[in-house]
């Protein structure tokens, strides 16, 4: 009897149906991320031709593409972003994080981050009070929300150009810092909504909590990770084991009442600086390798995401505002950056009024400002609003910032190359084409179409062109190599010609291993080898 009604459970039209339709949606959306991932390959072989940012190729691609044609519905959800991608984001940021060059650049970091973000935040949110009309609870919430900088954007800018590394440590410093106090102040505005009153020992006290806490959350997670490390130095092992701590961190912070994002970014400082040194070569690299594919898939759907949100129709109606939100978070970057900086320079070495600008027209907004928009109270006066003008605002600033920024750098002229690197430049000009012109050469005496009195001739011309060049770069390697630390600029253009020769010893490696020519423990050991001296480079 049971069986029976388990075989006519099992057979009925409800359930059937059920099924039928979870595997639909289940297959449509598969569909659907199948789409996107061919957009954004192809979003990125276009950028990199047409030397434009990945990040905007991305939201203009998203803009291209009407929901209707996608097989399943998807778009921005902020439970998502908020709970899976941030924390993705901020741990990866933070184990790639050199804490003695954070070290230099605390300062700056700390001041921006903190009383930068509370003055403009404030002034943002007093313009569009009086600009555009908005209650002033929601104001204040979106003025918040328009101070958190998307990292992403500026960083990929960089590659573009050459700037001082301790601007960039700066960039990726404040962004860090600036996440997790714009979470617990958005966090504080929701309160005194949902309170209706909020006194300021109340204010101190959760900030307190907020970072106190989370700061502990996360130097007691990260030194229990780092303590597993020294168990195991499986690469598959650790890899899940740092999945599960970054996104176990932000869970725990978050039920805990305490920053989840600082806890998050503290967590990968320790494992970063700490605990990676307490694995071997191959694993530290395979660790490094998955977090880079993790951000940047991360990185990749949100802003295609972005795009896709973002009704073309609705952009017009808003662009006014929009724009007017755009001036009002500049002026407030304006007012913290400049006054601050200046102050700091009494206590501190001085931020370069160059690297100030860059700071200024660097503060792209990005997806993180869109899930905190939509994670605003429903009952949020003027909610909508806010919303469609968020959303509108990042799309302009991704967009307008976002191409200009790199334009903007090079034209600062902020890192003029080195008289050294400019003569590696020129040496290696030089061999490339006088190694092709030979190459072309053997072509033509291979054809007959030349004699090989006025090849021997041409081919000894040039091969003497290729051994001055190749003198020159052996005198000026080995000079590098006895003072590693006279010229950081110079010795980081020498090690990235390193890194590419042993990258291209470790692919041609593992393809011989794979076809048989070597074995096994041979390769990998050669592999080890290489692995080390790619971390060496790293963290020179």
């Amino acid at each position: 009897m049971i069986g029976y009604l388990f075989v006519n459970a099992l057979n009925s039209p409800p359930l059937e149906q059920t099924l039928s339709k979870n595997s639909s949606e289940f297959t449509g959306l598969v569909n659907t991320l199948i789409i996107l991932l061919i957009v954004a390959t192809a979003v990125a072989l276009i950028t990199r031709r047409l030397r434009i940012s990945y990040v905007v190729g991305l939201v203009l691609a998203g803009l291209a593409i009407p929901k209707h044609i996608l097989p399943a519905s998807i778009g921005l959800n902020p439970e998502v972003i908020l709970n899976l991608f941030l924390p993705i984001l901020i741990f990866e940021a933070s184990i790639n994080t050199d804490i003695s060059r954070l070290r230099s650049t605390i300062k700056p970091i700390l001041l921006l981050a903190g009383p930068g973000v509370i003055l403009s935040a404030t002034i943002t949110a007093t313009l569009l009070k009086f600009g555009i009309n908005l209650a002033w609870i929601t104001a204040s919430a979106v003025g918040v929300i328009l101070t958190i900088t998307d990292t992403v954007s500026v960083i990929i800018a960089f590659r573009n150009v050459t700037v001082p590394r301790p601007l960039a440590t700066i960039v990726e410093g404040e962004s860090l810092f600036n996440d997790g106090i714009a979470l617990v102040l958005l966090s504080m505005i929701t309160t005194i909504f949902m309170q209706g009153s909020f006194t300021l020992g109340e204010g101190l006290q959760q900030i307190f909590i907020a970072f106190v806490g989370g700061s502990i959350l996360g130097l007691g997670l990260g030194y229990l990770c780092v303590g597993l490390f020294q168990q195991s130095d499986d690469a598959l092992s650790n890899i899940l084991l740092t999945v599960a701590v970054s996104l176990g961190t932000f869970q725990i912070g978050h039920a805990l009442g305490v920053s989840s994002a600082i806890a998050v970014m503290i967590a990968g400082l320790v494992i970063g600086n700490l605990g990676f040194r307490q694995t071997s070569a191959p694993t530290e690299v395979s660790l490094l390798n998955f977090w880079e594919y993790a951000a940047f898939g991360a990185n990749t759907f949100i802003f295609l995401l972005v795009g896709i949100e973002v009704a073309p129709l609705s952009l017009l109606s808003t662009a006014p505002a929009a724009l007017f939100a755009v001036f009002a978070y500049q002026i407030g970057r304006i007012v913290a950056i400049y006054p601050l900086l200046y102050g700091l320079s009494f206590f501190d070495r001085p931020i370069p009024l160059r690297w100030q600008h860059v700071l200024i027209l660097g503060n792209v907004k990005g997806s993180l400002s869109m899930a905190l928009a939509l994670s605003l109270p429903f009952a949020l006066p003027d909610r909508t609003q806010a919303i469609a003008l968020v959303f509108s605002t990042v799309l302009i600033s991704l967009v307008g910032q976002g191409l200009s920024l790199s334009w903007f750098v090079k034209k600062l002229n902020l890192s003029s190359p080195s008289p050294t690197k400019q003569q590696i430049e020129s040496l290696q000009l030089n061999l490339i084409a006088s190694k092709a012109a030979q190459k072309e050469l053997a072509n033509l005496l291979e054809s007959g179409s030349l004699q090989k009195s006025v090849y021997e001739e041409l081919f000894a011309s040039y091969q003497a062109k290729i051994a001055t060049s190749e003198h020159e770069l052996r005198d000026i390697y080995n000079q590098r190599i006895s003072d590693r630390h006279e010229n950081p600029e110079e010795q980081n253009y020498l090690d990235g010609l390193r890194r590419r020769l042993y990258l291209a010893e470790k692919v041609a490696i593992n393809d011989a291993i794979r076809k048989g020519l070597l074995s096994d423990e041979a390769g990998h050991s050669y592999l080890k080898v290489l692995n080390e001296k790619l971390l060496s480079l790293r963290e020179d």
